[in-house]
């Protein structure tokens, strides 16, 4: 067999054992797993030292083109998430504009990431209140599941669902065999709670997360899953912020629903104290919960009952995140952290006792067996060549070394005690920190 190149002992985390060995690749393929691989005159890079995972796939980025490419964009966006270790996203419906609600700009952001993306993609498409006949032609399209808002999405083109909408939507989407994702947070609760604050002339990031309590997240998650008890819809829940849904989400996984849920990096890493040293640059919704919610949430991942680890990239122009121009409540909410999530999940593995088998379970695994992708999403004889090599030395996140568009950031400043070495999407070398890590025969 003539392989295209072959990974040398590197520390290869398969789905259940990680082990010193090599990896062989031909025509974007894993083909061969070995202690051993010899074979002349083919291309191979020493790993020696370093930890070979499955490259990532977040579940959950905006890249916001066509209509926004100001605020990311397919092409710094895929070049960022390679330089985290990811190796495919599912870019959501909005703040592209148009967003993903019907065929035709579904096609349009096809056509774009197939010039620019660099790693693999997928697209969400949208559940609003007025595409409902488009969901059929979305999924024979293949789309990865849809996305709808319980709370206002805060982007005019991309209304939230009533509860009628969501019912009827869920029904639909049963019927297709999709999955819907929800942002869940109650539309009226969080109504309420801001219009009184802005209204007293409350408005510091404090007053912000007072205006998104957890019992806004819960009731929101109670409600979906009672909806999906009728509509038979399989639903997963994103960016879940509080234990308490969590929790109840499990009890719903007891009873039989098909449900799943993520958590994103940042709420694992940082708490609502991140507000005094980051600012405007910390807000998202659901917002950064106080320290012993975020170690509750991190000790859930360690049982297990969380799915998988997302990034909810959301950047957005720096003018929208002005504050001599608009108050808390009115900048835009959206954490610049795509680049962090495969670290993130090392850092939390490393400080609580977690297998390198579990990163890859909650990084790459788990969210391609959830959305049915074939050959992604572990190092297996079969799958593509998609690999994150790591090494473990300390990695400070600076402005230089952030790589999405905008190099503010939540992430900026902290040391993550691992870094990136390398990205291969289908055996391509899509990232290198550095030129030392290069191929030789």
């Amino acid at each position: 067999m003539n392989l295209d190149i072959i990974l040398k002992g590197g520390i290869v985390v398969e789905p259940h054992q990680a082990t010193v060995c090599d990896i062989a690749v031909k025509d974007g393929k894993i083909v061969q797993i070995a202690t051993e691989i010899l074979s002349q005159d083919v291309p191979t890079v020493d790993l020696k030292g370093k930890i070979v995972l499955p490259g990532a796939i977040d579940a959950h980025v905006h890249f916001n083109e066509p209509g926004n490419v100001e605020w990311e964009g397919i092409e710094t966006g895929s070049r960022m998430l390679a330089a985290g270790g990811a190796t495919m996203y599912f870019d959501m419906p909005l703040n592209s504009n148009p967003p993903t609600i019907d065929v035709p700009s579904l096609e349009l952001k096809e056509q774009l990431s197939a010039e620019k993306s660099i790693v693999d993609y997928r697209f969400w498409g949208g559940l609003v209140p007025e595409n409902i006949s488009e969901l059929e032609s979305l999924a024979e399209r293949g789309v990865i599941g849809f996305k709808a808002f319980i709370s206002n999405s805060g982007f005019e083109p991309f209304k939230s669902v009533d509860n009628l909408a969501l019912l009827n939507g869920m029904k639909e989407i049963s019927r297709l065999g999709k999955i819907l994702a929800l942002h869940a947070e109650s539309d009226e609760m969080t109504q309420l709670l801001a219009a009184e604050k802005i209204a007293n002339g409350l408005l510091d990031p404090k007053d912000y997360c007072e205006s998104r309590p957890i019992i806004a997240e819960v009731e929101a998650v109670q409600r979906a899953l009672a909806y999906a008890e009728i509509t038979g819809c399989a639903l997963h829940f994103v960016h879940i912020s509080s234990p308490e849904a969590v929790r109840i989400i499990d009890e719903a996984k007891v009873r039989g629903l098909n449900v799943t849920l993520e958590t994103c990096a940042h709420y694992l890493l940082f708490n609502d104290e991140a507000f005094d040293a980051h600012g405007v640059y910390a807000k998202c919704a659901p917002p950064l919960r106080a320290a012993s919610v975020q170690q509750e949430l991190v000790e859930l991942v360690v049982a297990g009952k969380i799915d998988f680890i997302t990034s909810d990239h959301s950047p957005c122009s720096p003018e929208l995140k002005d504050l001599t121009k608009r108050n808390f409540f009115e900048a835009w909410g959206g954490i610049n952290g795509g680049q962090f999530t495969l670290l993130a999940a090392l850092e939390v593995a490393k400080a609580n006792g977690l297998p390198l088998t579990e990163v890859a379970k909650l990084t790459a695994e788990a969210p391609a067996l959830r959305f049915g992708l074939t050959g992604k999403g572990r190092i297996e004889v079969g799958y593509d060549a998609d690999f994150a090599i790591v090494e473990e030395i300390p990695y400070l996140v600076t402005k230089e070394t952030i790589q999405a568009k905008h190099k503010d950031s939540l992430y900026e400043n902290h040391e993550f005690p691992y870094q990136i070495a390398a990205t291969y999407c289908k055996g391509k070398m899509v990232f290198a920190e550095s030129e030392n890590l290069s191929h030789s025969k």
